[in-house]
């Protein structure tokens, strides 16, 4: 595949290309831990805010609901995560991460972090503060 360069210059199209690099590159790191990138941001997300429904991690995770179930159940066989009724909807279940599941994410984080060092190794800490604060105004633009 070219470079994104080689494209009409697209942003949208450039992102788009940076994610998905991206993504296979943090995804290879996670195969050590039985994980795909979606399981990984699932644990994530999680451990950061317990009682999620699966429609949220989906809606978050950019699936649907039944990938996004699926995705679940594998973590819960894996004893990651488990399901607990709602207070008060019968029909939704809370995620909550495991022990086992901090654990993982834990051992997991370090070996992201460390690969993402080396991605943006690059980059000056200055370029670096620039690019995180462009996406994250970027993100903040589209909502």
């Amino acid at each position: 595949m070219g470079s994104y360069r080689e494209s009409d210059g697209s942003l949208t199209f450039m992102v788009r290309t940076v994610w998905l690099n991206m993504r296979a590159a943090i995804g290879e790191e996670l195969k050590a831990f039985g994980l795909s990138t979606s399981q990984y941001a699932t644990l994530m997300m999680t451990e950061s805010h317990p009682g999620l429904s699966i429609a949220d991690i989906a809606r978050n995770v950019a699936s649907t609901r039944q990938a996004a179930n699926e995705m679940i159940g594998g973590l819960e066989q894996q004893g990651l995560i488990e399901r607990r009724p709602h207070p008060t909807d019968r029909r939704t279940h809370q995620i909550h991460v495991t022990d086992s599941g901090r654990t993982r994410l834990a051992e997991a984080r370090i070996a992201v972090a460390r690969r993402e060092t080396e991605l943006e190794s690059r980059f000056t800490p200055e370029q670096r503060g620039a690019i995180r604060d462009w996406l994250e105004g970027i993100s903040d633009a589209c909502h």
